[in-house]
């Protein structure tokens, strides 16, 4: 199929492709505990994901009163060890993730992934769960180098879904995400954007301001085609 209206769709992972709320949450509890602070109801860490795990753990904390840089540092450490060893025993893609997918590489679509989630995570759960290999490209949140603030280059910064663009080759592109990151970072990269409704989002999802908004993957490639 040629007359598909895109070349590449680049995808964020949590609340988007994968269902990961709770091995995230199980991770920023451990760390909690850890720290002497009470857990969070694993329902809310939906709440806190968006920026990366750092992000998310510094809004647990800052809930509870806050943590100086080096015990906040030492926490931090404790949860990516945690999540190192626990980052796919609950996650699941989305009901109908896998046949997107599968429609997408039958119309021809390069497939990225482009998440603030580190590389070596993201690539570990997708391999995991069967699903690395239908990617060119796999960009997390420590891919590109820092910028000039010693930060890395990660959404809502336009950087990796334009790296995501480049490394696919170029061409038309689209992406899809469930949150404010997302929506920044794709409208800054100057690229099309759909709002995962059923995911995270930190926004109602009609006031992310997408240019169009899904309930399920079942519904991605209807509204690609009416973009």
């Amino acid at each position: 199929m040629t007359d598909f209206p895109f070349d590449t769709i680049g995808f964020d992972l949590d609340g988007t492709l994968l269902d990961t709320f709770r091995d995230l949450g199980e991770a920023v509890n451990h760390a909690l505990r850890q720290g002497g602070l009470d857990p969070v109801p694993l329902d809310s860490a939906k709440d806190l994901i968006g920026g990366g795990a750092k992000i998310m753990l510094e809004r647990a904390v800052q809930e509870q009163g806050g943590m100086r840089g080096d015990d906040f540092h030492a926490l931090y450490k404790k949860m990516l060890s945690y999540y190192a060893e626990n980052n796919a025993v609950h996650s699941r893609p989305y009901p109908g993730a896998e046949e997107c997918l599968d429609l997408l590489a039958e119309r021809n679509v390069k497939l990225a992934v482009v998440t603030n989630k580190f590389e070596a995570f993201a690539t570990e759960i997708l391999t995991q769960l069967g699903l690395a290999d239908r990617f060119v490209t796999i960009i997390g949140g420590d891919s590109l180098e820092r910028d000039s603030s010693g930060a890395f280059r990660a959404k809502p910064a336009p950087d990796p879904v334009v790296e995501a663009r480049e490394r696919c080759g170029g061409g038309r592109f689209a992406f899809v995400g469930d949150s404010s990151y997302d929506m920044v970072a794709a409208r800054a990269a100057g690229v099309p954007v759909i709002a995962a409704a059923y995911g995270y989002c930190d926004k109602p999802p009609h006031e992310l301001g997408a240019d169009a908004v899904i309930d399920s993957l079942a519904g991605l490639i209807p509204a690609l085609e009416g973009l």
